[in-house]
């Protein structure tokens, strides 16, 4: 019956990841139920999440193809700042981050719902000034450095928090935003995952079990991504965030 439990997460937490990002809040717990310690809990959920994130991301691929000029840039900065965040969850508490996670997820999805309109926002308040255009793409890059330690240390709610990233950015075509999502949420849990492994901090068994549905879910929800409406898929999103920050603000201050 664990395995089974877990391999229905893996399906469920792998659908939602493409989707709409949050997998992690069905498979941690999934994990935590199993009997796994929260540490190697947390470490093992970012295992059973990047073949999801790989697989969803070559279903995306047309859709990131369109921004290949941001893929290195994005790419080196999830590799150093998810690294950082792996390197963190060695050496800090889950209890001391649950804290903060309530508080990160009510700007994101904020960030996601009205990130369109701030970015234009922006963009005229610029006026065409070189030097402010400037430090708000240095501003931008911080947030998607933060995100990523933020990945690296506590991967539940990566994707959402990218969506939020990727809409300050300037993208509209939440296929593409999707595709982007999940290329960097590939490579900050590959450089978790190497960092968990050598400290030993990963449940290899439960976690393969876990992996084996994340995969699944995340390939076929990314072939079927398309046939979807993207305003119903922005609600749904904005939805989602909504009840996960509410998860979070009642199991961190109010359980």
């Amino acid at each position: 019956m664990t395995e089974l439990l877990l391999l229905c997460a893996g399906l469920i937490a792998g659908v939602l990841n493409t989707l709409a990002g949050g997998g992690s809040f069905v498979m941690f717990p999934a994990l935590l139920i199993a009997g796994v310690p929260p540490v190697l809990a947390n470490a093992s959920n970012t295992y059973a999440a990047l073949p999801g994130y790989v697989s969803g991301a070559a279903g995306l691929w047309a859709g990131i193809v369109k921004y290949r000029e941001r893929l290195l840039l994005y790419s080196v900065l999830a590799l150093i700042f998810g690294y950082v965040g792996a390197e963190l969850l060695l050496r800090v508490s889950d209890e001391q981050f649950s804290l903060v996670v309530p508080w990160l997820m009510l700007v994101a999805v904020a960030l996601f719902a009205f990130g369109g309109k701030i970015n234009s926002w922006l963009l005229t308040f610029s006026g065409g000034s070189h030097r402010l255009k400037a430090a708000g793409a240095i501003l931008l890059l911080g947030m998607l450095a933060g995100i990523c330690i933020y990945g690296g240390f506590f991967n539940a709610g990566l994707g959402i928090l990218l969506l939020a990233f990727l809409a300050l950015a300037g993208l509209t075509d939440i296929h593409a935003m999707n595709g982007l999502k999940l290329w960097i949420s590939a490579l900050v849990a590959l450089v978790a995952v190497i960092r968990f492994a050598i400290s030993g901090s990963i449940d290899w068994y439960f976690g393969s079990i876990a992996l084996v549905g994340v995969t699944i879910g995340g390939y076929v929800a990314a072939r079927l991504a398309h046939h979807v409406p993207t305003g119903l898929i922005r609600a749904l999103v904005i939805i989602y965030g909504v009840v996960l920050t509410g998860y979070f603000f009642w199991d961190s201050y109010l359980a």
